[in-house]
């Protein structure tokens, strides 16, 4: 029982992460896109398709941080100061979009907070994929803890998973725009969402292009024998997702190209547990290295067993309260 503990709590933690990235992901990518409406009326019907959901989206960040708190002490205690910086950009950026949030609802100029959701969202989302490209490429440590420097998370390869996040997120947000809106805004996001999709296939090309040639373990991952005959149908099924979700964007799909890319971004996720696993921080400590006491685990898992109901049926309760489009010139409340 103890050896599978640190895998039950990696799994939680992991399908945390995967949630919090795909239900933020698409209102960071609304805060995006929000420069490209052309009056603040649109503005308004962006963040009304968004306005009962972005609160409770980042409920999964909280999980995902706790968690590793809790169950993998050493690892939060290495990963911390080795990418602090970007954390804490990714903090203040969230904080400031959402105070964007609510006090544009109320200002008499908007211009102000509507540069303050821009430029949160888009920080966050920046912040997020530096934050993913320092894990990657690993953290130095020794004896058990971070030995390296405050910057050695900013290389090129970092700012890079940086942009590929600031995209993707981008293209979430403008086909959950042509599931939710109508008119000149749902318009305007199929065009986007065209654009972004050849973006994100580019950075996933070259991310996965660099990383087996600038890392020996990703590629003694991906293409030793016999691991390239199991592996080979997850790019495969990729280029098939993104050819689908190109085909319904052309074919004015409203749903099909949202769901397309969960997909996709899913994807990705799984490539990147193929590329590190059994690694929490790449490329010395494994979950097991730096797990929490049995008892411990156990502990916070029996609470995490009644409360991740409740957090999935509110998330199921809310979105179906508020399906539907939303109009242009509707009330914003």
């Amino acid at each position: 029982m103890e050896w599978y503990l640190p895998v039950i709590w990696a799994a939680l933690i992991g399908t945390a992460v995967a949630m919090y990235v795909i239900l933020d992901g698409f209102d960071l990518g609304i805060g995006i896109l929000f420069p490209s409406a052309r009056s603040e009326a649109q503005r308004d019907q962006m963040m009304r398709s968004v306005a009962p959901f972005w609160d409770g989206n980042e409920t999964w960040l909280v999980l995902g941080g706790g968690g590793l708190w809790v169950a993998f002490p050493t690892a939060y205690a290495v990963i911390m100061p080795a990418l602090y910086l970007p954390v804490i950009v990714m903090l203040l950026s969230l904080v400031f979009r959402g105070v964007a949030f609510e006090f544009r609802l109320v200002s008499h100029s908007k211009t102000w907070w509507n540069y303050a959701f821009t430029i949160g969202s888009t920080l966050a989302a920046f912040s997020q994929g530096v934050i993913l490209g320092g894990l990657i490429q690993g953290i130095h440590v020794k004896d058990g803890a971070f030995a390296g420097g405050h910057f050695d998370w900013m290389t090129p390869f970092a700012l890079l998973c940086g942009l590929a996040l600031i995209a993707g997120y981008g293209l979430l947000g403008a086909t959950w725009l042509t599931m939710k809106t109508e008119g000149d805004v749902a318009e305007r996001a199929r065009g986007q969402a065209k654009f972004l999709l050849m973006a994100v296939l580019a950075f996933m090309a070259a991310v996965s292009f660099y990383t087996p040639l600038a890392f020996e373990r990703i590629a003694q991952r991906w293409f030793s024998l016999p691991n390239f005959y199991f592996l080979w149908p997850v790019p495969t099924v990729t280029a098939v997702v993104a050819a689908a979700l190109w085909y319904w964007i052309g074919q004015r799909r409203e749903i099909l190209p949202f769901v397309a890319t969960i997909v996709l971004f899913l994807l990705g996720y799984l490539g990147l547990i193929i590329s590190i696993y059994p690694y929490l921080v790449p490329p010395s400590l494994t979950i097991w290295d730096t797990a929490a006491a049995p008892a411990s685990q156990i502990f916070m898992l029996i609470g995490t067993v009644f409360l991740l109901p409740i957090i999935l049926g509110y998330i199921v309760f809310i979105y179906w309260l508020f399906r539907g489009k939303v109009r242009e010139g509707e009330a914003y409340h």
